[in-house]
């Protein structure tokens, strides 16, 4: 019997344990490095450290709320092949639907988007009309808007790729001239929260792709807007697949590993630097998967690397932002909605999940001083504006309280008025604020674990999940999917082609990995259709000509 391939895989977060599970399944030896402690990267949750006492367990913390949109089709594939429960379960049975996304604004109703059933493009019209029509801004600002998704959606890939990656979200939208509500709520508060990016530099060939494909999770019949944990991650997704890993498919996982250097000989990978207790190995095998996060990547890019790697020579042209989450743990549980709360007008760009209604098999008793029954999860995905309330950004905060205590002041401004109070603070038992943010008074405020944002033009700095060295490949979320967002569904999907890849040169015979593209509903699909003609044509979209016409100051003509 030939011996079996070895592969080398370096970084243990999602798309690192991606690779890892699709090699495995197809015969390969399979040996996973891992800079920290524990693997699952930015996915993987924590505890809060002594806050257990009288023999509880210590309070779950999270770097951020997970959360599975419903075109997310890689990943949850891939936790359907990872045993987990009684009676045949597996990972993906932990997914709970949300059923609702709540708009809280400060001092204002909050609206609530629910399910609607368009089939035709007018259908479509009508239903992005009314999500958007409730939110204060002139209502030919809003027909205007739709106009601008529904030319996205109707636009063919071509138009995307030559076009819309060259254009920044905020001018597509023409947001500079348009109201403040406008442009802070459509052109900033859905962007920055849905996206978790900023409109005004990113490309509109990611915001539109994404925003529909959210968009049409809302709409579309049988679809889904998102789906949560019903657990903690480690506990329901991150640990039962570490030990299917290990303990099923035979890959060895190796923690508290850094890479220090590729070393090359020629044309390939001779060997990796990988330290670990002070002391530097050469790792070899003959493949390597580099599942690093770009930032760590961009500091191992060398001429050397580029010389025989060309595609990688643009990487450090990619950039990062913050994502980072903070968790209220409170005495008396406030659902608030079932599923997301984005705060529109949050500086700071705050969405929130209350987990409690999700975890139904917790009981929170349990944990911490036995006084928690709810836990708000908040992210906060803008970290250089000034915040509402101190006027400071998150970034310059000079302590963990200062972020704490202007994430809870806008969280109060938006959910407690007008209505009931819903959030107090003797409600408030204790807190958590993920650890990667790191303060080093007097210093400026680090983050361990950015998040990669793709800006106008950035695509093309972006490698493909194979590179000129034979046996080097890419499975990370900067690499060239379909997905193109940083997620752990991009994360995924790139593990999946860097497999691809290396059953293409190694001549093994295995399957594939299934790779997805987005649905797109039958009625785009025919508009996409008729679009790439008049793309060929030097034409514009057909929406594109009736939206030009919709001025800021004029309402529209039938």
């Amino acid at each position: 019997m030939p011996a079996k391939h070895s592969v080398a895989i370096l970084g243990g977060g999602v798309g690192g344990l991606s690779a890892a599970h699709e090699l495995a399944e197809r015969g390969f030896e399979v040996t996973v490095y891992e800079r920290n402690a524990v693997f699952g990267g930015k996915a993987r949750s924590l505890s809060v450290a002594a806050s257990g006492v009288g023999g509880r367990k210590d309070l779950p913390g999270e770097h951020g709320f997970r959360f599975f949109p419903g075109f997310y089709k890689h990943v949850t594939d891939t936790m359907s092949r990872i045993p987990f429960g009684t009676h045949s379960g597996n990972c993906r049975d932990s997914l709970v639907q949300a059923t609702r996304i709540l708009l809280a604004r400060q001092g204002k109703l909050d609206p609530v988007w629910v399910g609607r059933f368009p089939e035709t493009i007018d259908d479509f019209r009508t239903a992005f009309l009314a999500l958007f029509d409730n939110l204060d801004i002139p209502h030919h600002e809003v027909m205007y808007f739709v106009t601008r998704l529904l030319t996205l959606a109707t636009s063919c890939e071509e138009r995307y790729e030559r076009e819309y990656e060259q254009v920044a979200f905020w001018d597509f939208i023409e947001a500079d001239t348009r109201s403040e509500n406008y442009r802070k709520y459509l052109g900033q508060g859905l962007t920055r929260s849905l996206v978790a990016m900023r409109a005004e530099e990113s490309s509109t060939r990611t915001v539109g792709r994404i925003l529909l494909q959210l968009f049409y999770g809302i709409l579309v019949p049988g679809r889904v807007f998102d789906r949560l944990l019903n657990g903690p991650t480690n506990d329901v997704w991150i640990d039962p697949w570490r030990t299917h890993l290990t303990e099923q498919l035979g890959v060895t996982l190796v923690s508290s590993a850094t890479v220090r250097a590729f070393n090359l000989t020629g044309d390939r990978i001779r060997s990796v630097s990988v330290e670990r207790n002070g002391y530097v190995e050469e790792v070899t095998a003959d493949f390597h998967v580099a599942a690093l996060p770009v930032e760590i990547m961009q500091g191992l890019i060398t001429s050397d690397l580029i010389r025989a790697a060309p595609s990688l020579a643009r990487l450090g042209e990619l950039r990062t932002e913050w994502m980072n989450g903070i968790q209220f743990y409170l005495e008396t549980d406030e659902p608030l909605t079932d599923g997301h709360a984005i705060y529109l007008d949050s500086s700071w760009a705050l969405t929130s999940i209350s987990q409690r209604q999700f975890w139904r098999g917790y009981d929170l008793s349990e944990y911490g001083d036995g006084r928690v029954s709810g836990v708000l999860s908040v992210d906060i995905s803008n970290w250089t504006a000034p915040g509402n309330f101190n006027g400071r950004p998150a970034m310059a905060a000079t302590s963990r309280e200062e972020i704490k205590d202007e994430v809870w002041e806008q969280l109060k401004a938006a959910l407690n008025s007008p209505g009931p109070m819903q959030l107090e603070d003797r409600n408030l038992v204790d807190w958590f604020l993920d650890p990667d943010i790191q303060l080093p008074n007097p210093s400026t405020v680090t983050n361990l674990e950015p998040l990669l944002i793709n800006r106008v033009g950035s695509f093309a700095a972006r490698p493909e999940a194979y590179t000129e060295i034979g046996n080097l490949f890419l499975a990370a979320d900067y690499v060239r999917t379909h997905t193109d967002l940083a997620t752990m569904e991009a994360a995924n999907e790139a593990a999946r082609r860097a497999t691809n890849a290396i059953l293409a040169v190694s001549g093994v015979a295995a399957p594939p990995c299934n790779l997805w593209e987005f649905d797109i509903p039958l009625a785009m699909r025919n508009a996409q259709r008729l679009d790439q003609v008049r793309f060929r044509m030097g034409l514009p979209n057909l929406f594109a000509l009736g939206g030009r016409g919709l001025a800021h100051d004029d309402p529209p003509a039938n």
